[in-house]
């Protein structure tokens, strides 16, 4: 049974928002590796201050490929665990034949998924913006207070923006839209999948969690559902994340496709 572990981060993020999530399962004895999405690999403070103007024009096709070059070049086979944005990648990577099972955390819009309501307010900043599909747009501090972590402790959310938030390619919005990737949902040989949704997301509702729950199902391999109804898109960071962490490893080995014998965690 595979000992690796690829996390994906999604927008207006980079690999460091999965540091207690990546601590938490290398204690466990795995190997746990997160690429940045292509032109994210410095420091949120250095991304705001100064993004690589190619950040701009990274699409979501681009973004997939990365991951797909840097898993292919793995030992063995990875469970994917994805969030946001990338969750959806991690259902296009296993789509692919990549992994030995994937968890998608609160899903972003999925192809063939309509928006629900929250999702399109919070995705006003980005598509309200013509000219957005070609810039590197910025997460404000109110944005991520009232709709992206609204259920942190006030005290606590300058501190979690600056350390996490960074620039994101306003391209990767309009690549869900126009032209998005497709995903053969009945048709695709892929491992099991978990979606994991959570009741108090105001990025990526839970209903559309279900929505893409419905979708999954069409495939041959085992697909399910879990939803945290007091949990918002913040969960891996939020109080109690520990939770949603273990629970997605646990589901992950107990159904990969070339399980022999791993322990769970405890």
């Amino acid at each position: 049974m595979t000992k690796t572990i690829v996390l994906v981060h999604g927008a207006w993020l980079n690999s460091l928002s999965f540091e207690h999530v990546k601590a938490r399962y290398q204690a466990q004895g795995y190997t746990v590796i997160v690429p940045d999405w292509l032109h994210d690999d410095r420091s949120p403070a250095e991304l705001r201050a100064n993004p690589n103007p190619a950040l701009a024009r990274t699409g979501q096709r681009d973004i997939v490929a990365h991951y797909e070059k840097i898993i292919r070049a793995l030992p063995e086979k990875p469970i994917l665990i994805g969030h946001s944005l990338g969750a959806v990648f991690v259902q296009h990577l296993l789509e692919r034949g990549l992994g030995v099972a994937g968890v998608a955390i609160n899903p972003a819009p999925t192809p063939g998924v309509p928006l629900g309501p929250h999702a399109i307010v919070s995705a006003l900043p980005v598509f309200g913006d013509p000219l957005s599909w070609r810039k590197a747009k910025t997460m404000t501090l109110d944005f991520f207070r009232t709709r992206f972590a609204q259920t942190i402790p006030a005290e606590l959310v300058e501190a979690e923006y600056n350390r996490y938030v960074i620039p994101t390619a306003g391209l990767v919005y309009w690549n869900g839209v126009i032209n998005p990737m497709k995903i053969d949902f009945a048709g695709q040989d892929r491992a099991p999948l978990l979606l994991i949704g959570g009741g108090k997301d105001l990025i990526a509702d839970a209903s559309m969690t279900r929505a893409i729950f419905k979708k999954q199902k069409k495939a041959k391999a085992l697909t399910e559902l879990k939803v945290y109804e007091d949990r918002s898109h913040w969960t891996l960071g939020d109080a109690g994340w520990e939770e949603v962490a273990d629970y997605a490893l646990n589901w992950a080995v107990t159904h990969a496709t070339d399980r022999v014998e791993l322990k769970l965690v405890a």
